[in-house]
């Protein structure tokens, strides 16, 4: 899968979660997922607790409209977005052509 997909209600995006990190971001990564730091540790749900806003203030969502579809003890997870699809896919689009 690419790092991100239009699906009918929403976007589908890979990405590949940092716990403890010094800071929070979501960034561009490979071709195939985008990169979460997160500064929560990976237990007990805590890093997907801290993805889940971080994913939807960057998205201008709602954290209700993201949902981790698969990875949740992983570190490369699946997440739908669900909104407006042009929206999502161009916010997507434009954090991979601000990417180094």
């Amino acid at each position: 899968m690419p790092a991100w997909a239009v699906r009918t209600d929403g976007i589908a995006i890979a990405v590949r979660v940092t716990p403890r990190a010094s800071r929070e971001s979501l960034a561009a990564g490979t071709a195939e997922h985008f990169v979460a730091r997160l500064t929560a540790p990976p237990v007990e749900g805590a890093a997907n607790a801290a993805l889940r806003p971080l994913v939807a203030k960057t998205f201008g969502v709602a954290p209700r409209a993201v949902i981790i579809v698969a990875g949740d003890t992983a570190r490369l997870k699946r997440l739908q977005i669900r909104g407006d699809v042009t929206t999502l896919a161009q916010i997507a689009a434009r954090l991979y052509e601000a990417a180094p």
